[in-house]
């Protein structure tokens, strides 16, 4: 400050034939001390640590300070009545903004409003989600982690906790954070706390060795060198924060090398400054006191000490950000000062100018409001409606020296002024994390939901700590920490991993199937058994057996039967329109001809047996000619019914999603249930008929009729079908057509065996029995 006064008053442009002078009060960061200060340089009391003599009124006009929070809001509710405006260079609490409650309050530090908005985005941009939380116990560090919690809350971030540094000193509640720290599964904390407040708590951090916590500083202790020492940095290395814009002031180093006690004998700083970096006492021997030990023991200080022979951080001018403030505070008041003195008659407040000599506190006030102008480092200098500057910071990064100590290595800006989406600039490879790591460290307090899972907060819990559910059947999220899953279309079903709708398997009884090969091998099995059979019974059509058995319906029979495999072939492959109006319209034709068959030798062998009674002459009425007309007859029936399903109703292939929900069934619908039911009613009639028939003929003599052969034959024939309609209705999909497929084949072969099968054991083996009088000879002796 003292610096920046001289060269303005050195300024031949800047107040010319006008020289500043100041006062500079000790407030010793407490609030008691604050308010004293202010209140003797309103009234004149000299207190000062070091002055110039100025002539004119000895009121102070404005106040560059404090630079704490709570100490400038007490100043402020104290001086503000009387609008004695100040310009504090490091209060930051966004409370200060308010102008109804402080409107005469200035400063050249930002607002922790932009600081908290800040730290919130740095702390969104690296996904972090889970943080801990320490503010000093005054209104800086209070406002500004409240502030901090509001938007990290609306980014989607929680508190992991929330702990506050005693203002006065206890190592017991220091010990109790301490613990919170080490307890917590949040491994990023952010600290909104002056030096004073933060220092405690990181040495007892230090103590502990607890390592492994990406530390987040606010401007206030980010670049402090108690803090920032080499003993602190294993628990500290990596430590990232907002900082003050950081500015060069020519001239300032030498004009700090030149402080001497011996010049401003007065000046209490210089004497314990002298005394601190040179280790030496000022005071003559026999002024030592002797309840201190350090005095006694230091030697006397010559004078002759050089401060530009040692490095010291006093001397330091590489890292000026609080002294900027300090810098741009005061030219801030001499360019108001200017503008007052530079005032034109009815252009003042109230239209009135104000005598630079002899002016009142509220007309520098006007001129403070309405003040602009440009450093030297070009940077615009002006306050908002709320006595704010425009806020911008240095990121900072806190990395490790070859000889241990810290380097504050600058890896990014916040400048308010570019907007929201590019106020927070970044380079991200330059940061060294914590633990010397490059990668960014993680801090969640569940880790995120993958694809395939929506995230769910259980009752009780914060909003980040979730759990991962994985999504129903049917449904899907192909986005991290999805709060839903999103159901696939109904041709679709969801991967393996829930990511993704993929289309359904598509099922139906292929040929390449084991089922679909096997039920193909035996209908062609049968077949072709049929065909050997029809080949035996052509071979021998003129034996007594064959002849005594109705060789035309036999023939008839056998093709019906060979119908009856090979339309279980109409049932295998992928249903298409044609496919399955063919394959229940053959089924249909082929077994009624089937049974037809089987109904008329049964009626040939009871009225073949009829007619051996005297008198009765029933076989010329049902010769081979109605026997053949009767089966057509009977077949016609179910093909006219056959017509008639198609044309009202037809049977047509369809995809059903109702059986499984993560395939689709391509099956033949049948059209008309009323349909089908009648197609199968008809031939279960036939069926029926021709069972009881045959039952009523078992007993007739065995060399001229099949009865017990076509009643054991019917009888598979009908327990197959009845236990079909149970399994056909309980097997949806490829399943179901192949129980459909079963019993076709099953009550074929059951034909075929047990009407076919014993003709050709007495033809192939036994070949003695095939003859006239052997048929003759045992009718002869059952009629005896």
């Amino acid at each position: 400050m003292i610096f920046a006064i001289q060269e303005i008053n050195r300024d031949s442009t800047l107040l010319p034939s006008v020289k500043l002078g100041y006062r500079i009060y000790d407030t010793c960061a407490t609030h008691t001390q604050s308010l004293r200060s202010a209140l003797a340089s309103m009234t004149g009391e000299i207190e000062e640590v070091s002055s110039q003599d100025c002539e004119g009124s000895v009121f102070i006009p404005v106040i560059v300070g404090d630079s704490g929070s709570t100490q400038s809001m007490i100043i402020q509710r104290t001086l503000g009545p009387f609008r004695v405006p100040m310009v504090s260079y490091f209060a930051s609490c966004a409370c200060l903004s308010h102008r109804d409650k402080f409107p005469a309050f200035f400063r050249t530090m930002p607002s922790d409003a932009y600081q908290a908005q800040g730290v919130a985005q740095l702390v969104h941009r690296f996904g972090w989600t889970w943080v801990g939380s320490v503010a000093g116990d005054d209104d800086y560090g209070r406002n500004g982690i409240q502030a901090f919690s509001d938007e990290v809350r609306r980014l989607g971030v929680c508190i992991a906790f929330t702990e506050v540094i005693p203002k006065v000193y206890s190592r017991q509640k220091i010990l109790q954070i301490t613990e919170v720290i080490k307890a917590s599964t949040a491994r990023v904390i952010v600290m909104f706390a002056i030096e004073g407040d933060a220092y405690p708590l990181i040495r007892e951090i230090v103590k502990q060795n607890i390592t492994g916590r990406q530390w987040i500083a606010s401007e206030a202790w980010v670049t402090s060198a108690l803090i920032a020492a080499r003993e602190n940095l294993l628990s500290l290395t990596g430590t990232i924060g907002f900082a003050i814009h950081r500015g060069e002031i020519p001239g300032l180093r030498n004009f700090l090398l030149e402080a001497h006690p011996f010049k401003t004998p007065n000046n209490l700083f210089v004497k314990e400054l002298w005394e601190t970096i040179f280790k030496c006492s000022l005071k003559t021997s026999g002024s030592i006191k002797g309840n201190n030990a350090s005095d006694a023991t230091h030697s006397q200080c010559t004078g002759s000490e050089d401060l530009n022979s040692t490095y010291n951080i006093y001397s330091d001018v590489s890292q000026l950000r609080v002294s900027y403030n300090v810098y741009k505070a005061v030219y801030a008041i001499a360019h108001a000062l200017h503008n007052l003195n530079s005032c034109k008659s009815g252009t003042g407040p109230n239209n009135t100018c104000a005598n630079i000599f002899n002016f009142k506190p509220w007309q520098l006030l006007h001129y403070l409001k309405e003040v602009r102008y440009t450093t030297r480092l070009g940077e615009s200098i002006y306050f908002d409606e709320n006595g704010d500057p425009l806020a911008s910071y240095d990121i900072i990064n806190w990395q490790r020296k070859a000889d241990g100590s810290v380097k504050y290595v600058h890896v990014g800006r916040f400048d308010a002024a570019l907007g929201l989406e590019h106020d927070l600039q970044i380079k991200q490879e330059n940061i060294i994390w914590h633990g010397n790591q490059i990668s960014v460290p993680q801090s969640v307090c569940t880790d995120s939901c993958p694809p395939g899972t929506r995230k769910t907060v259980p009752k009780g819990q914060p909003v980040c700590c979730s759990e991962c559910l994985l999504c129903p059947d049917g449904e899907i999220s192909n986005t991290t920490d999805s709060l839903n899953c999103i159901p696939c279309a109904p041709e679709d079903w969801p991967n393996p991993l829930r990511n993704e709708c993929i289309p359904k398997h598509i099922e139906f009884l292929s040929f390449e199937d084991t089922m679909g090969i096997t039920l193909t091998t035996v209908s062609l099995l049968g077949t072709a058994s049929t065909v050997g059979v029809a080949g035996v019974v052509w071979y021998y059509r003129r034996s007594p057996i064959i002849r005594a058995n109705n060789s035309e319906l036999s023939f008839l029979l056998l093709f019906s039967l060979a119908l009856c495999f090979l339309c279980s072939l109409t049932f295998i492959g992928q249903p298409s329109e044609w496919s399955c109006v063919l394959r229940h319209t053959l089924f249909g034709v082929s077994f009624v001809l089937c049974i037809s068959c089987v109904l008329a030798k049964t009626l040939v062998v009871l009225m073949a047996f009829k007619a051996t009674l005297p008198g009765n002459n029933l076989m010329k009425w049902f010769g081979t000619l109605q026997q053949i007309l009767s089966v057509l007859l009977c077949t016609a029936i179910q093909v006219v019914t056959c017509l008639v399903w198609l044309l009202l109703a037809a049977p047509f292939p369809v995809k059903q999603t109702k059986y499984y929900k993560d395939k689709i069934i391509f099956e033949c619908d049948l059209g008309s249930v009323t349909a089908f039911c009648c197609v199968l009613g008809y031939i279960g009639f036939l069926a029926c008929i021709s069972f009881v028939l045959a039952f009523l003929a078992r007993k007739l003599p065995d060399n001229f009729n099949e009865a017990k052969l076509i009643t054991f034959s019917m009888l598979i024939f009908c327990a197959v079908w009845l236990a079909f309609v149970p399994a056909y209705a309980s097997s949806p999909g490829k399943y179901a057509v192949a129980v459909e497929i079963f019993a076709i084949l099953a009550s074929s072969f059951g034909l075929l065996i047990c009407i076919f099968v014993p003709k050709c054991y007495i033809i192939l083996l036994k070949p003695e029995q095939n003859t006239k009088k052997h048929l003759m000879g045992r009718t002869s002796q059952q009629k005896a």
